[in-house]
């Protein structure tokens, strides 16, 4: 099962047929998807269930029916423990984005965590999760698939937010208050603390 996020509306793909109890049931195959997130968007639909009989197909069928837009980004840690956080559009905030045509993900991850906090030597250790979500860009829904990558970092300069991507601040947060902080994130970003 795959959990997208619409807004902070979680929209499942799975293969199970369950009795709908607190959300909303559809084809993957026949399913209006522009008219469905629009719904979501407008809070008109909670959760939602996409159904398609072949687990290993779901993605791709979603793919078919949305743009999708590739993106990396790092779970930055310090030597004090402490976790990188940007402030973005009003929300607590990991740096990700966009893969440039040609660019290895890792490399990706580590440019876009670079660029948006300043925060420099960093060195990957882990490949994590995948997490997806849907937005809406240049007159369509989009589907932005973000590979998350932890990283470590003995960089001791200045945080640099970088304004021309909405930033306002940028924090190293100590681990007993990063729970806080998600309370004013997004439910795609809370999964890389699960």
């Amino acid at each position: 099962m795959y959990k997208v996020f619409v807004n902070n509306t979680p929209l499942f793909l799975t293969n199970q047929i369950t009795k709908e109890t607190d959300f909303q049931f559809f084809l993957l195959e026949s399913v209006d998807i522009e008219k469905l997130i629009t719904k979501m968007y407008e809070n008109k639909i909670g959760k939602v269930y996409l159904y398609h009989e072949d687990e290993k197909q779901i993605l791709t069928k979603l793919k078919e029916k949305l743009p999708v837009e590739k993106a990396a980004g790092g779970l930055v840690y310090n030597d004090k423990g402490q976790v990188l956080f940007i402030f973005r559009n009003g929300k607590w905030d990991i740096a990700k984005g966009g893969i440039n045509k040609g660019e290895r993900t890792k490399d990706a991850a580590i440019r876009e965590v670079e660029e948006e906090t300043g925060v420099g030597k960093l060195k990957v250790e882990e490949k994590l999760i995948k997490t997806y979500h849907i937005f809406y860009r240049r007159g369509k829904f989009r589907l932005k698939v973000t590979q998350w990558y932890r990283m470590t970092t003995q960089y001791k300069g200045g945080l640099v937010a970088q304004k021309e991507e909405g930033i306002d601040k940028v924090e190293w947060v100590n681990p007993e208050d990063v729970q806080d902080k998600l309370k004013n994130s997004y439910n795609n970003i809370k999964l890389l603390f699960e």
